[in-house]
């Protein structure tokens, strides 16, 4: 270790340098550790081991989920170690879906600080807040208000849950360094009522700052990230809708930055489209694509979807008119007056639909199912069991391959579940969800369950930009991360394997998107030029791996 190391009882209180029972015997006798350490010393490979057996000791998911960021908080080598050897059993409890239980009980598994909350009352310091935070030089931020939390809505000041959890797996899958990420939560309150009755509650006791009073304290936020972390990738995460776009759009082009429900969800989905859509046999340009949940995350998907089958062939209103979206009012019409401008792109002509509703006056998602013969379905509404039994044989009656995504997560608000939606098309719905599900067994074969998460795409973005010296996102640069995904698909090779590689392959498919990110960084002039070797050396030499230092 170098010579400004920090010995004793500072250095095993250092997760970024601890290494535990595996300091040798020389240097616990340089860095006074003697005494502080059990006397065995153990490898890394060794501590896996015992780490791992602790883990399996653990009850139930939220103990495991304590159990391993207190980890992560103790000994980060050891930590992503053992994620990456596990990584298929454990990613889950890290991030989605356990980690929506962490951010609801974050103020009552509360052990140790990681990351920063800049409350609203403190608007006036967020520069100096900025300042204190742990390491200097900073790669990545993830952020959030903590409004939208997956699909548990407000959780306040326990965001950072959410923000921790992302940034794990920029490490675990993408290398980025873990000393060089910041979480962060803007706490401007929440309207949860049940936390803000929670005497244990740690978060800023008040009802969330709205209007011009949010937006300005969010753009102190941003305008002191600019000046004090001038080249870090700046990750919004779990805005509300009404926020997330306006944000996005407001800042992509003064700081390199991108809204992961918005862009990373849509890049995810349209990966797993370009394979599903080889394996059904029909054209991307072809598809009529139904979606359920008017929200960024849907508008998001929607548009790169249009921007594919744009390159296709097709022109803008063309495509435009291959998507029909259904909220919980119904079916998104011209003659709706409650649209966002967002979503009035994606109306359809009230003229040409007007007589489709079978019930009440609101055009239903089975009635747009019965008129439209949908051949993708994507669900991205929270709504649980909203893909019924009626509204899927209804679909694989008229499509030999239904595609069929149901994205939300966690699993309570899943559209469907896997074995349903394989139940109701005899096995012909190719399917990927938000949430993960164990392989369904049907017809003497198991057929796979891709998880449709952004966890394929977010860390390797990460990954790109940092090595590329990026500037800015554009909507190229994550088109190019889309298809570099649905380039590894396995089912391009096997039409009965998963639309989306194997999570132990992640941080080698990270590598491909990342590159193919960096090279339209270059071609968009928003990175400096290299040639292709000397992309693929810098995400090489930036990709960090869980290792002691020799």
């Amino acid at each position: 270790m170098k010579g400004d190391t920090p010995h004793g009882t500072e250095l095993l209180n250092r997760p970024g340098l601890n290494k535990g029972t595996a300091f040798t015997e020389d240097e616990r006798t340089t860095l006074a550790l003697h005494g502080l350490l059990p006397p065995q010393v153990e490898s890394l490979a060794e501590q896996v081991v015992r780490a791992y057996e602790a883990y399996q000791r653990k009850k139930d998911d939220l103990e495991r989920h304590i159990y391993l960021r207190a980890l992560q908080d103790t000994n980060e080598v050891l930590f992503y170690r053992l994620l990456l050897e596990h990584i298929e059993e454990m990613t889950p409890m890290v991030y989605t879906p356990v980690v929506a239980l962490g951010c609801q009980q974050f103020s009552h598994i509360y052990r140790r600080p990681r990351g920063l909350f800049i409350s609203y009352p403190l608007r006036a310091s967020i520069r100096t807040l900025l300042r204190n935070r742990p390491n200097p030089e900073i790669d990545v931020i993830v952020v959030t208000d903590g409004e939208r939390i997956l699909g548990i809505g407000d959780q306040g000041a326990g965001g950072l849950g959410i923000s921790i959890g992302k940034l794990s797996l920029y490490t675990l899958v993408g290398g980025i360094r873990p000393e060089r990420t910041l979480p962060i939560v803007l706490d401007v309150g929440t309207n949860n009522v049940e936390r803000l009755k929670d005497p244990e509650y740690l978060g800023w006791r008040h009802e969330r700052v709205t209007g011009d009073e949010y937006y300005d304290f969010v753009d102190q936020f941003v305008q002191a990230v600019k000046h004090e972390l001038p080249d870090a990738c700046l990750q919004w995460e779990d805005f509300a809708t009404p926020h997330a776009r306006p944000l996005l759009e407001r800042y992509r082009d003064q700081l390199l930055t991108f809204n992961d429900d918005i862009q990373s969800t849509a890049a995810v989905a349209l990966g797993a489209i370009l394979g599903a859509v080889k394996v059904a046999g029909t054209p991307l340009k072809e598809q009529r694509v139904v979606m359920l949940g008017a929200g960024s995350a849907g508008i998001g998907v929607a548009d790169f979807l249009r921007a594919a089958m744009q390159d296709a062939g097709l022109s803008h209103e063309e495509a435009r008119r291959r998507f029909w979206f259904v909220d919980k009012d119904g079916l998104l019409h011209s003659g709706r007056t409650d649209l966002s401008a967002e979503q009035r792109v994606y109306a359809q002509p009230h003229e040409r639909v007007s007589a489709w509703a079978s019930g009440s006056n609101d055009i239903a998602l089975a009635d747009v199912i019965r008129k439209v013969e949908a051949t993708i379905l994507i669900g991205l509404s929270s709504a649980y069991g909203a893909f019924t039994e009626g509204i899927v044989r209804e679909m694989a009656r008229k499509v030999e391959r239904p595609i069929i995504f149901p994205l939300s997560n966690p699993t309570s608000k899943s559209e469907a579940t896997a074995e349903d939606l394989i139940r109701w098309t005899d096995g012909r719905a190719l399917v990927a969800t938000g949430s993960p599900f164990a392989p369904v067994s049907h017809g003497g074969r198991e057929i796979p369950i891709t998880q449709c998460n952004n966890i394929y795409i977010f860390p390797a973005i990460g990954l790109g930009l940092v090595a590329s010296h990026a500037r800015r996102v554009t909507d190229a640069m994550i088109l190019a991360a889309a298809r570099a995904l649905g380039e590894k698909s396995p089912a391009l090779t096997d039409p009965s394997a998963a639309l989306l590689p194997a999570l132990p392959q992640l941080r080698d498919v990270a590598v491909h998107i990342a590159t193919a990110v960096g090279r339209q960084a270059q071609r968009d002039g928003v990175a400096p030029k290299t040639s292709d070797a000397e992309l693929r050396e810098r995400i090489a030499a930036t990709q960090w791996t869980p290792a002691y230092p020799s």
